[in-house]
């Protein structure tokens, strides 16, 4: 059997699942107004001031701190399955069914969030590594509840899951730098410059 690793936004999407997911959770004006407020946040981790992953739970604590668990889980799985199919990039998506239709394992390996991606992938019949949001007493935190599924996490998160040494082949597709160590692992490695 061969191994397929996919991360999602950009590789699979032609927008930004989490910025979507942001808009179309507090409506466009809280968004725009959120992100002004975020923006000193965005100019640190950009000037690699502070890393992804605080800058993001910073994004996420400013937009849902305090968030009703079930509120939030059943926001996240309406844009999923309504929303997620609107943004993919289709050709893309064919490659990942051609590999599903060769009975190839195809897990997505993502930074964004379990509550929107896992509703797709069941859906779409794919396995699912990706960074998951705590919370506490069904309240959001304001942090997450794992290691942000990026870089080297990704690499990590993989490895966890599953033995690569078992696998003929492995293919990986992403475009960003966060995905660099995951191509690493794949003898057939894709980097789509979008």
């Amino acid at each position: 059997m061969n191994l397929v690793l996919f991360d999602f936004d950009g590789t699979l999407t032609t927008k930004d699942s989490l910025d979507e997911f942001l808009k179309y959770s507090v409506g466009m004006k809280k968004y725009m107004f959120n992100m002004l407020i975020f923006l000193p946040i965005f100019i640190l981790y950009k000037l690699k001031l502070i890393k992804n992953n605080i800058a993001k739970e910073k994004l996420f604590k400013l937009f849902f701190y305090g968030i009703d668990e079930m509120k939030f889980k059943n926001m996240a799985k309406k844009y999923s399955l309504e929303k997620l199919d609107l943004i993919l990039n289709d050709d893309r998506l064919s490659i990942l069914k051609q590999h599903q239709k060769n009975n190839d394992r195809v897990v997505i390996v993502s930074a964004s969030i379990e509550c929107w991606l896992k509703p797709w992938c069941e859906k779409h019949n794919v396995e699912l590594l990706s960074t998951k949001l705590k919370f506490i007493d069904n309240k959001f935190t304001g942090k997450f509840s794992t290691k942000n599924c990026y870089g080297n996490e990704k690499v990590n998160r993989i490895k966890n899951y599953l033995n690569i040494s078992e696998y003929d082949t492995i293919y990986a597709y992403g475009d960003s730098a966060g995905d660099y160590k995951m191509l690493e692992l794949a003898q057939h490695k894709t980097f789509f410059t979008n």
